[in-house]
């Protein structure tokens, strides 16, 4: 079963849209994305939907109690940062001369992937 085609890819910077980290006026939740799992269209977002997760000790290699990780968010949930314009914005695709498709800010119209 061939994967989606998503518009984030690891390394992207989002701005959280809804859900209970979602960004307001004063204060705007961004971060820079960790991981993709396009099978459940869920990303990873550093800093984002902590969670507390209770670890064990493993071969003295990892100190047993209580971590706090970034959990898992669906990706409806983020819209993509333009590194040019700084702004949240939708995603367009366009083909290049090379036949590469590239991503497209929908408000300054330069390319996403450089």
């Amino acid at each position: 079963m061939p994967t989606k085609k998503l518009n984030i890819k690891t390394g992207d910077e989002v701005l959280v849209m809804s859900g209970k980290d979602r960004s307001h006026k004063g204060r705007p939740r961004r971060g820079k994305v960790l991981s993709v799992d396009p099978r459940h269209d869920r990303i990873v977002v550093d800093g984002i939907n902590l969670i507390k997760k209770a670890v064990r000790q493993t071969q003295q290699v990892r100190q047993a109690g209580i971590v706090t990780q970034p959990g898992p968010l669906h990706i409806s949930n983020v819209m993509l940062v333009c590194p040019n314009c700084d702004a949240a914005t939708r995603v367009a695709r366009r083909r290049t001369p090379e036949g590469r498709g590239v991503r497209v800010c929908r408000k300054c119209k330069k390319d996403i992937d450089e």
